[in-house]
């Protein structure tokens, strides 16, 4: 659930998160009332609580896959919720580029595409890592809390092994395992982002011979 959900979120979010930087009004992509329309659409979906959501889009859930309950199911609520979480802090990061990039790619002709592909995308990478980091987080939680509503997965096992029998261990089995794969996310996510940013830090520091 969380694989599938993560990777067609990420192939959503992240192209719309570097709209929403861009396409405000004198900026790379500017399209000011097209720009307010998906903002406007990102905040609403990211204002409702993901069980309130998961409940709440039951007709298209059944529409995409055939049934508003299961693992398949879940990956649509799952995906739904990952978008804009993913979208604006796509947003943030793009936006924290150096513009002093920007209007070097300007000066040597480069067009908005070609900024965004090799300066925006690239400087902002590690963080964009960081994101998708915290996405996965987030949504092996959500994973977890569709178990109420027969999403399967750990919080269908908790709810109908752990909570339901009142068997104590059985949940601390699946506090421990949620607990672990977290920490596993959380650490891999952080050592990619670590190797990457090097690398732009390396690529952007002038050589010596540069300086003189």
């Amino acid at each position: 659930m969380v694989g599938i959900a993560t990777l067609i979120a990420t192939v959503i979010g992240i192209p719309l998160g570097v709209f929403l930087a861009t396409s405000k009004r004198g900026e790379l992509l500017a399209m000011p009332i097209t720009s307010r329309i998906v903002g406007a659409i990102v905040n609403a979906l990211r204002a409702i609580p993901f069980i309130i959501l998961a409940v709440y889009i039951f007709p298209i859930t059944r529409w995409v896959v055939g049934s508003a309950i299961g693992t398949a199911a879940a990956i649509v609520p799952l995906t739904i919720a990952a978008i804009p979480f993913i979208a604006r802090l796509v947003e943030t990061h793009i936006r924290e580029v150096d513009q002093g990039l920007v209007e070097a790619a300007r000066a040597f002709g480069a067009n908005p595409f070609q900024i965004i592909w090799k300066v925006l995308l690239p400087e902002s990478l590690p963080g964009i890592v960081l994101v998708l980091t915290l996405a996965i987080i987030s949504l092996i939680g959500f994973s977890a809390m569709v178990g109420a509503i027969g999403g399967g997965g750990l919080g269908d096992v908790a709810l109908r092994w752990g909570y339901a029998q009142n068997k104590i261990d059985v949940m601390n089995v699946i506090v421990v395992l949620l607990i672990v794969v977290n920490q596993l996310v959380q650490m891999f996510g952080e050592y990619i982002s670590r190797r990457i940013n090097k690398r732009v830090i390396i690529r952007n520091t002038p050589k010596p011979d540069s300086l003189s």
